[in-house]
């Protein structure tokens, strides 16, 4: 029968009562729940134990109940008890809700269930993965947190674990939580957890705890066999974003060890960290690691290594992955264009770099200014100014206003082609366009012009350069100068020069040049003049050019203004050698006015050389000497250093030799000669061939010399053959095309049985013995110079050789000749 509504209602209000006063230390949810659906058991912990009545609720015996709720039977025991009862659920009503077994408690930590009934319910991940969090964020780390965690009423796996550690923001907390599981028997490496750790190391920028963590890692991934690519990959990535190059490189081999596959963008990241760091070659060397482990290159990829390959000069290898990425159907950046561009130019492969520009210009890019300006130097370095030009134009019509780096190039690279149009328009534009052109523009333009001679331009751009404020360079001044100085402008060159000197720079120098190119061109009265203008301005020179001053003055037989000279020559302590000497001797040789003589005696006294006491002395008589004339000259012969004079000795002994046949000094002038044998200053002049032939070789002689040598040879030779019969089969005198008219006029005053031919005078030794006995010839050997003396040396001052002071051109000069013919 079915109990009344109102009865029903009163039976459970006792029964709420009841209760109460027996638990009234228990919780009211550990002793009743609510009347569930079916659906809703799982959150069950604890059911009363309710007993079947008919068709009413009975209370079942409240000793029961409370040992039940306090898990503990009357003798004291544990134990959990499953429901061997039915239980029906009741509204208000009466009507039943569900009928069944109730539920019985689990063993906390052992099992991953709950029972509804007699039926295994799982336990649902969500909440299994929201009560781990939930501990983790409440404990953090430390024994509290792993003590709670061994208390969880269920057993966790690594799918918690992981969903666990997605939710737990805190970097201690997934540190802790990742550690404990670790120690658990259920524990299994997960690639996933290792991400998901890194990830949050990384956003706290905890690269230690990084580098720990990775280093269990492999650890884990070795004992297990399990790989961990994800996270391998993951931690080189923030590393190298990280800038720890040695780090990431380190954890990069250990994983190449380890045989674990690296991705392209983990192999992007290294190249691009090595790169940043200013390490190509390595960064090539990670790249061909790439290669070798059959990694694939991505658009990254590309942009990173051929820009890169290109700036360090392995432009095949460039172009190569160039090619290579336009087969893969990747679209090359305009980055890779560029430095292929500019690298192929400073190469210079030209072809390709233009094929490369035309190619880019076919993808619809428009040129950079960079790639203009890359294309332009190269194309004006490899002296295609043409092509340079045409680009330069196209540049502009693109809109581009060319930087000031652009227009020096094209005006200096014109301007020292000789294109001076081209070059002085680039600079209008410049000046137009407001750059200030440097100095060195200027410098070149000025020197291109002076190259050309138009010295108007250059002064032009001289005086724009002064007036934009602008401090010439030492170049500019020297190139400026040079020009005047050729143009024969003094007083210009004088203004310009002090203006170089109130800039602050030093002048002697420049002013020294100029006074050269005076010096050089012959122009002695102008070089005379800039050298006034010099001491003027206190400007001093250099004794080589006072020198070379001196000498040119003498050859334009400028006396007068040759002394100063030499004086101030002297004065400056330089020292007057044997070779200046000589060459104003030899002026005095040919002079032919008796004024000048006297000035050119002057100067032979101011050079203060110890050969002029030696001319002295040879011309006074033996008891102003106070020795005879061959004792004189073999003491002043022995104070010649030959190692250093030995040229200039020849020098002056064929000079002296000329002056002294002049003079009239044939004695002297044979001892001079016979000194100078001795001393070996002409060793192969005379050979003796015992029987067969005697010769004299007179060719590097002057004309005094050579006539003294044949005349004391030959008595040499006529005192051997006569006091010793020695009589060879033939005698030569090797004179050369200029001083065999010479000695073959002096011989055939005296019938010489000589024969002349075109270098040489032959004889035989016989004829040449019935000569010498002859008393004329005995006479002229002896220096009894006959009355026909007259015939043999007049005129001999025109056949003297030229004055130079070279030693190598002692030679007579080729007008000799002609004037010979006469």
């Amino acid at each position: 029968m079915t109990l009344h509504p109102q009865l029903l209602s009163s039976i459970t209000k006792n029964l709420y009562k009841l209760t109460r006063h027996h638990h009234s230390s228990i919780p009211f949810s550990s002793k009743f729940t609510s009347l569930p659906s079916p659906t809703s058991f799982t959150s069950i912990r604890r059911i009363p134990r309710f007993c079947k009545g008919t068709n009413f609720i009975v209370l079942g015996e409240v000793s029961s109940l409370r040992c039940y709720c306090n898990n503990s039977s009357n003798n004291g025991s544990n134990s959990n008890k499953e429901w061997t009862e039915d239980i029906e659920y009741l509204d208000e009503s009466g009507s039943v809700l569900y009928k069944g077994k109730g539920v019985r408690s689990v063993e906390p930590g052992l099992d991953d269930h709950v029972m509804i009934g007699e039926v295994k319910k799982p336990l649902m991940n969500a909440m299994a993965v929201a009560k781990i969090a939930e501990v983790v964020k409440r404990w953090k780390w430390g024994p509290e947190l792993e003590a709670k965690l061994d208390k969880l009423q269920f057993v966790p796996n690594m799918t918690h674990i992981a969903q666990a550690l997605k939710v737990v923001n805190d970097g201690d907390g997934c540190l802790s939580l990742f550690r404990w599981a670790k120690r658990q028997s259920w524990y299994s490496p997960s690639d996933e957890c290792y991400v998901m750790l890194f990830d949050g190391l990384n956003q706290h920028r905890d690269f230690d705890g990084i580098q720990v963590l990775f280093d269990e890692m492999v650890g884990d991934s070795a004992s297990s066999g399990i790989s961990m690519f994800l996270a391998f990959n993951r931690v080189i990535r923030y590393l190298a974003k990280a800038e720890k190059l040695e780090v990431s490189f380190c954890c990069f081999k250990k994983i190449q060890d380890a045989g674990c596959k690296i991705d392209t963008e983990t192999y992007n990241s290294l190249i691009t960290l090595f790169l940043n760091k200013g390490l190509p070659y390595k960064a090539f060397e990670i790249y061909e690691s790439m290669g070798m482990a059959n990694c694939s290159l991505d658009g990254s990829t590309y942009e990173l290594m051929i820009p890169n390959l290109a700036k360090s000069g392995r432009l095949d290898a460039a172009f190569k992955l160039f090619q290579e990425m336009k087969e893969r159907d990747f679209r090359p950046g305009l980055n890779i264009f560029a430095s292929l561009v500019d690298s192929m130019g400073k190469a210079g492969r030209l072809d390709s770099a233009m094929k490369i520009y035309m190619e880019m210009r076919g993808y619809g890019y428009r040129p950079p200014p960079t790639i203009y300006v890359s294309l332009i130097e190269s194309y004006v370095k490899s002296g295609k100014l043409e092509t340079a030009l045409r680009l330069w134009d196209e540049m502009k019509k693109a809109g581009f206003r060319p930087n000031f780096g652009l227009y020096t190039l094209i005006i200096e690279s014109h301007a020292k082609s000789g294109k001076l149009d081209i070059a002085m328009s680039a600079f209008s534009d410049m000046e137009k366009a407001g750059f200030l052109p440097t100095p060195s523009t200027y410098a070149c333009l000025l020197e291109m012009h002076a190259a050309s001679g138009q010295i108007d331009h250059a002064m032009k751009l001289y005086n724009s350069m002064t007036n934009a404020g602008l401090r010439p360079g030492l170049s500019t001044y020297t190139v400026l100068l040079t020009l005047l100085a050729n143009k024969k402008l003094v007083d210009v060159a004088a203004k310009i020069l002090l203006e170089m000197k109130a800039m602050g720079y030093s002048v002697d120098v420049t002013a020294s040049d100029v006074l050269m190119v005076y010096i050089k061109e012959g122009s002695v009265d102008l070089a005379l003049r800039w050298l006034r203008f010099m001491g003027s301005s206190g400007i001093r020179t250099n004794n080589f050019i006072i020198r070379q001053l001196f000498e040119s003055c003498m050859k334009n037989g400028l006396f007068e203004s040759a002394k100063p000279l030499l004086e101030t020559y002297v004065n400056s302590a330089a020292k007057v050698d044997l070779i200046l000497y000589t060459s104003i001797l030899a002026h005095l040789v040919r002079c032919q006015e008796e004024p000048n003589e006297r000035h050119l005696m002057s100067i032979l006294s101011t050079t203060k050389h110890k050969a002029h006491s030696f001319m002295c002395g040879l011309f006074c008589g033996p008891e102003q000497r106070g020795q005879p004339v061959l004792s004189f000259v073999r003491e002043f012969f022995q104070d010649i250093d030959y190692e250093l004079e030995e040229g200039a000795a020849k020098y002056f002994v064929n000079v002296l030799l000329n002056y002294l046949v002049l003079m009239g000094q044939i004695n002297r002038a044979r001892c001079v000669w016979k000194v100078a044998y001795e001393n070996k200053l002409f060793p192969k002049a005379i050979v003796f061939d015992q029987h067969i032939a005697w010769s004299l070789d007179v060719r590097n002689l002057s004309v005094g010399a050579a006539l003294i040598a044949v005349v004391h040879t030959l008595h040499r030779f006529r005192k051997r053959m006569l006091y010793y019969g020695i009589v060879p089969r033939r005698i030569k005198l090797v004179t050369g095309p200029t001083l065999k008219i010479v000695v073959a006029q002096m011989l055939s005053s005296v019938e010489s049985p000589f024969e002349v031919s075109k270098v040489v005078l032959r004889a035989s030794g016989d004829s040449v013995m019935e000569w010498f006995k002859k008393p004329i010839v005995q006479q002229f050997l002896l220096n009894e110079i006959p009355s026909r003396a007259d015939i043999l040396m007049h005129k001999l001052n025109i056949l003297f050789p030229s004055s130079a002071p070279e030693i190598r051109s002692l030679s007579p000069p080729k007008p000799l000749i002609a004037g010979i013919a006469r």
